[in-house]
């Protein structure tokens, strides 16, 4: 008898554990089924990185009463069979493939980090390109080199670059702002036109029409100064972004090029 009621007493403690233990793992109880608490930290983590929204009480009930709507529905649509149809079967292929493309992404990019050396690298190279210098320009860019002629007549009869680059500029990007195209480095441009900006001393404009491939330029020379390069530090997240985009569009163009593939299509 003393052996019984041991054992009673495990069963009824037993009993007693087993609620908290379902609201532990659990957020709710529908129909009798759990929705488990580890859905619910996965749905929580999903809306908070990809949404940049706050982890809050609040929207942890929105999130909650979101979970158990959804098994309300899909207890209803189980019931009807609806997981049986051809068209579900095909979408959750389709669910699987993506789930596990994506997983195997997030795989290749834990394994190729991008290090310091290779975003310094980055850096310098890009630096290197720049140059040495930049250069404030304005320019007009017209259609016809008689126009652009024309144009540098109006400049040596005193007319201001601004005017004339507002009234005539076909340059949307700079014609409203008097031609004006703010610092940059010589290598931002088209050869032709950074050719003829350099050789320009500052405050003089190209006597001669620059062609290019956009139309004809009057370039003005503002102003020259030592090129202005952020540091290092500064750039470093974003140089780092571009070489993992790099690296896995390399990834996925090697595993594309290992693959054999024979398609065929049904008449």
């Amino acid at each position: 008898m003393k052996k019984l009621s041991i054992a009673v007493s495990a069963v009824a403690l037993a009993a007693a554990l087993l609620p908290a233990l379902a609201s532990a793992q659990n957020i709710a109880i529908v129909n009798g089924k759990a929705v488990p608490k580890a859905r619910f930290e996965s749905f929580v983590e999903q809306v908070t990185k990809q949404g940049g929204q706050p982890r809050t009480p609040e929207l942890e009930r929105q999130i909650k009463d979101e979970l158990v709507l959804r098994e309300i529905f899909l207890q209803e649509a189980e019931r009807r069979g609806l997981q049986r149809s051809p068209e579900y079967k095909v979408q959750m292929d389709i669910a699987r493939q993506s789930i596990l493309i994506r997983e195997l992404f997030n795989d290749y990019q834990k394994t190729a980090a991008v290090s310091d050396a290779e975003a310094r690298a980055e850096y310098d190279k890009a630096r290197g390109q720049a140059g040495e210098k930049e250069f404030r320009a304005r320019h007009i860019l017209v259609e016809k080199e008689e126009e652009a002629k024309d144009l540098v007549a109006q400049l040596k009869a005193g007319a201001k670059f601004e005017d004339l680059a507002r009234k005539a500029s076909k340059d949307p990007g700079s014609a409203q702002n008097g031609g004006d195209l703010d610092w940059a480095a010589p290598g931002n441009y088209v050869p032709e036109f950074s050719q003829a900006m350099t050789q320009l001393e500052k405050g003089k404009f190209t006597e001669t029409p620059v062609k290019s491939q956009f139309g004809f330029h009057v370039i003005l020379l503002e102003d020259v100064r030592e090129a202005q390069f952020p540091s290092f530090e500064e750039v470093k997240p974003q140089l780092a972004q571009r070489l993992q985009q790099q690296k896995l569009a390399k990834f996925r163009d090697d595993l594309k090029a290992k693959a054999r593939t024979d398609y065929k299509f049904s008449e």
